[in-house]
């Protein structure tokens, strides 16, 4: 059989570079907070000699905070006037709630979704929507248990205030959870994101809550699996009422 003639402009794979791809493409890349928890337990194992235990505890523990880390690819859906989920997870709560007081945005409540991310789940934070980022605030709290609802307001937390090209305000807000003693957030008041920008992390079992708002028609219910940075939670008024 002959063999099929390679597109003009495109490079020659061999075997050894097609099965490289598959590999990048197969297993996520890690996100750089990542790096020293693979690293340290990576060297033990390498430097563990000949005491076979110490290399596989070693090694796996590092590929245990491999997959933790990990950071796969994802692509926005192109429909104006939505919001995406910030984090994979279970959501917890699809309800109304006064953002966090920090904020300074007032008590009336608000539209809000709550992600639950497990141990399993990945844990970067993606951007929900396309905007300028207007206010970073980190508050010091407890190490509740992230599933529940009071972890909104008692547990460690970060929240960010994203302003859209058309005025309309989302706030997301990384909370700390039984296991979290780490939040990251990259963003910074005056950044410019991305729908789907990865913007932050938070380590080992978290919760991610989403505030709208008001008149943005939420589109999820709680027990749904959510993919960061893809799975539509809300649309805003005039998109929901086309």
């Amino acid at each position: 059989m002959a063999r099929r003639p390679t597109p003009p402009g495109t490079p020659e794979r061999t075997g050894v570079g097609h099965f490289a791809d598959l590999i990048r493409h197969a297993i996520p890349p890690l996100h750089p907070a990542g790096l020293p928890f693979v690293a340290a337990p990576a060297a033990v194992a390498v430097l563990g000699g000949r005491r076979r235990w110490v290399r596989r505890t070693g090694f796996l523990v590092a590929a245990a905070c491999a997959a933790f880390f990990r950071h796969p690819h994802r692509v926005p859906p192109h429909r104006p006037g939505v919001v995406v989920a910030p984090a994979d997870g279970e959501i917890a709560l699809v309800d109304t709630a006064t953002p966090p007081a920090e904020l300074g945005l007032g008590e009336q409540p608000l539209p809000r979704v709550s992600i639950f991310l497990s141990v399993l789940d990945v844990h970067v934070q993606r951007t929900p929507v396309s905007g300028t980022v207007r206010t970073v605030s980190h508050q010091p709290g407890r190490f509740r248990s992230a599933d529940l609802p009071e972890a909104s307001s008692v547990n460690e937390r970060t929240s960010m205030v994203l302003e859209t090209p058309e005025g309309r305000q989302v706030v997301v807000v990384q909370i700390a959870g039984l296991l979290a003693r780490r939040i990251v957030c990259d963003a910074q008041a005056g950044d410019v994101l991305t729908l789907g920008d990865t913007y932050g992390l938070i380590r080992f079992g978290s919760r991610v809550d989403t505030y709208f708002p008001l008149g943005t028609e939420l589109l999820v219910r709680p027990g749904q699996r959510t993919v960061g940075g893809e799975t539509v939670l809300a649309a805003f008024g005039s998109i929901a009422d086309a």
